[in-house]
């Protein structure tokens, strides 16, 4: 391998290629079983693997890398880091780092403890409690004693301790708006009917009712909250086929049959042993 490119020494900002000793890149690049060597060292001869090249971190320095043979780390790799001066003959080890390569087994990207339960973890009999200060509820109402003013309160939360916020609300009004059945769904695409004008569309009441509905077609999206400009094929105004439905074929009577009489064979011509 040859010293760094044009584009590698550009990199460098005030490095040129002119500036690069060809000499030092000679010896960094053939460092390899040095590197090798020190890898050995450092953690046995069978743990380094084949050579999978070399790249330079600067004018001065190059990183060799190696196939890592450690338990517990399938696609790690050993990097060596060697570093040089003009007029070297031989080059240091600065540091020996054992780092994931493209297919290494990594763990998965850590999750708060609170942030780890998802949407379809809930079993039954399990217990879910919401979050200490959730901003989704908000304290409910108790009745008032006026008939009128109870009548309003009962769609906002009469007798339960907590309701929806304004933001609890609008976090599912997006959740649901962006979700399979909204109208940017695959589904809905597919279609020019939207739920608004389905008879199999039940409106929900208070301001969630503007933009959604649950739908009541066994069919189609049965029972589960859709917007209003969600669509399937299952539109109530959806017509009916055209054409009678199956290709036409001529009539076949099975009541008919053709009755043919066949003489009776003799014992002999059937193949049959003939009596003592």
């Amino acid at each position: 391998m040859t010293g760094p490119s044009d584009e590698t020494a550009r990199e460098g900002g005030a490095v040129t290629v002119a500036e690069w000793p060809d000499e030092l890149a000679g010896v960094l690049t053939g460092a390899a079983e040095q590197a090798r060597t020190a890898v050995a060292e450092f953690s046995g001869p069978d743990s380094v693997g084949d050579y999978l090249g070399v790249t330079y971190e600067d004018p001065n320095a190059a990183t060799h890398r190696f196939l890592a043979h450690v338990p517990g780390y399938q696609g790690w790799q050993w990097a060596v880091v060697v570093a040089g001066y003009a007029g070297a003959d031989r080059a240091t080890i600065s540091e020996v780092v054992l780092i994931p390569g493209p297919t290494a087994l990594l763990a998965p990207e850590w999750v708060p403890w609170d942030q780890r339960v998802r949407a379809g973890d809930l079993s039954p009999g399990d217990l879910l409690a919401p979050v200490k200060d959730d901003p989704r509820l908000v304290p409910g109402y108790s009745a008032s004693g006026d008939p009128q003013v109870d009548e309003v309160a009962a769609e906002i939360g009469l007798g339960r301790r907590w309701v929806m916020s304004a933001w609890g609300r609008a976090e599912a009004a997006e959740r649901w708006h962006e979700g399979d059945f909204g109208p940017d769904s695959a589904m809905s695409r597919s279609t020019k009917r939207v739920c608004r004008d389905c008879g199999f569309f039940l409106p929900l009441a208070g301001s969630l009712g503007t933009m959604f509905g649950v739908c009541g077609n066994e069919l189609s999206a049965d029972g589960h909250v859709v917007d209003k400009h969600y669509g399937c094929g299952a539109h109530s105004d959806t017509p009916a086929p055209a054409g009678t439905g199956s290709p036409m074929y001529e009539p076949y009577d099975d009541g008919v049959l053709d009755v043919v009489e066949t003489p009776a064979t003799s014992s002999a011509e059937a193949g049959e042993p003939a009596d003592d």
